[in-house]
């Protein structure tokens, strides 16, 4: 697998409420990711899914294609907003959603935070981080936190602020990146093994 092969991108959002900035904030991700003619996406929105309440049913309909299209996925990209000093219950769902074990265990996990006041998505993106960890997802260094959100965008989703912007986009970019030099390269390998090639020596380390 290279980039010539197709890669596949899940974007998750963390928010179902009408018009949220978890939502505006992704898309610039998700436009970012549509210039790579080989990478495929899919945006999924916790609103659109009937996910049931931990500990209830976890092989539910919309459950079981959650985790399928999580574990078909080459990357995920996780987005949430701050709330009360954490991410989103939203998000807490969708992952509690995703099995045991879950599907994002030896993902690359890129993330991304947003929030109305001046210090970010910090706190939130700390403890989303330490969860996605704890059920072996693979997070990615430098999330990326946007602060005073209300003024990065106006009411239709536009970004009003382009550092910022180009802030955002390079959570799609630092995930190309890393599956560019980490995922394609040992999918590759393991692909010759299992076709029974013969490597090179200093492949296989003689």
């Amino acid at each position: 697998m290279g980039l010539s092969d197709k890669i596949r991108i899940v974007i998750i959002n963390g928010s179902v409420r009408p018009g949220n900035y978890t939502n505006m904030a992704s898309a610039l991700v998700l436009d970012e990711l549509k210039k790579h003619t080989k990478v495929s996406t899919e945006v999924i929105d916790p609103a659109t899914l009937n996910l049931p309440p931990p500990g209830t049913d976890p092989q539910s309909k919309d459950a079981k294609q959650l985790q399928q299209k999580v574990g078909q996925a080459t990357g995920i990209i996780l987005a949430t907003p701050e709330y009360y000093g954490s991410f989103s219950s939203v998000m807490k769902l969708v992952i509690e959603s995703l099995g045991h074990p879950s599907a994002l265990a030896g993902k690359p996990v890129a993330l991304l935070g947003v929030a109305g006041g001046t210090i970010g998505a910090v706190k939130s993106l700390e403890h989303l981080r330490s969860v996605v960890s704890h059920v072996g997802g693979i997070v990615l260094p430098l999330p990326i936190s946007v602060a005073n959100v209300t003024t990065v965008f106006d009411n239709e989703g536009k970004c009003l602020d382009a550092d910022a912007d180009q802030l955002i986009r390079s959570v799609g970019r630092n995930l190309l990146t890393y599956i560019e030099h980490n995922v394609c390269p040992r999918v590759t390998l393991e692909r010759l093994l299992s076709e029974g090639e013969k490597l090179p020596p200093k492949v296989v380390g003689i």
